[in-house]
C-alpha cells in the first residue's frame, strides 16, 4: 500500500486572517440577503392599491340640482333627490342581488328580476328582500356637497340646502 504524501500547508498568519474576514463577509451577505428577502416579501403582501371607486365624493353644488330633480349617477350608484330646499341620495343598487335600478318619476324598477321601490326607496314588489339604502349628504365648506357612502342614514333625512 503506498501512501500519497499530503501537500504541505504553509498557512501563514495573513493567509488564516484573510480566510476569517472572508468567511465573516459571506456570512454577514448571507444574513443581509436574508434580511433583505424577509423584508421583500412583507412589503409584497401588502397591497398597494384600492380597487373600486371611493365611498366619499363631491357631486356638485346645490344650484347643479334643481327642485323636483331626481338624477341618477350611475357611474356612483346614487340618486339625489331633490325636494324644495332638501337633498338626498338614495342608493340605486337593487338589495336582491346587486343590479343597478332605474329610475323613474313614481320610484325605482330592478330590469333584472323586477323588484320595483316606490319614490323612498321601500319595496313595492318583487323579490327584494330591502328598501334601498339612504345615505349622508353634507356641505363641504367650498359648497360642494359629498356623498358619503359609508354612512347610511334613515329614509327620509335630507340635508336643508
Amino acid at each position: 500500500m503506498t501512501m500519497i504524501p499530503k501537500k504541505p500547508t504553509n498557512d501563514s498568519p495573513a493567509d488564516a486572517g484573510r480566510r476569517r474576514l472572508l468567511s465573516w463577509l459571506s456570512g454577514f451577505g448571507l444574513f443581509g440577503s436574508g434580511i433583505i428577502a424577509v423584508l421583500a416579501n412583507l412589503v409584497f403582501i401588502k397591497p398597494r392599491a384600492t380597487y373600486g371607486q371611493p365611498n366619499k365624493f363631491a357631486i356638485g353644488k346645490p344650484g347643479d340640482f334643481p327642485a323636483g330633480a331626481r338624477i341618477s349617477l350611475d357611474t356612483r350608484r346614487v340618486c339625489i333627490v331633490r325636494e324644495g330646499d332638501k337633498l338626498a341620495a338614495i342608493s340605486t343598487t337593487c338589495t336582491h342581488l346587486g343590479c343597478i335600478v332605474s329610475v323613474a318619476e313614481t320610484g325605482f324598477a330592478c330590469p333584472c328580476h323586477g323588484s320595483h321601490y316606490d319614490q323612498d326607496g321601500y319595496v313595492t314588489s318583487g323579490p327584494a328582500p330591502k328598501a334601498l339604502a339612504w345615505y349622508q349628504v353634507t356641505l363641504a365648506p367650498n359648497g360642494d356637497l359629498v356623498v358619503d357612502k359609508d354612512n347610511e342614514v334613515d329614509a327620509g333625512t335630507y340635508l336643508k340646502v
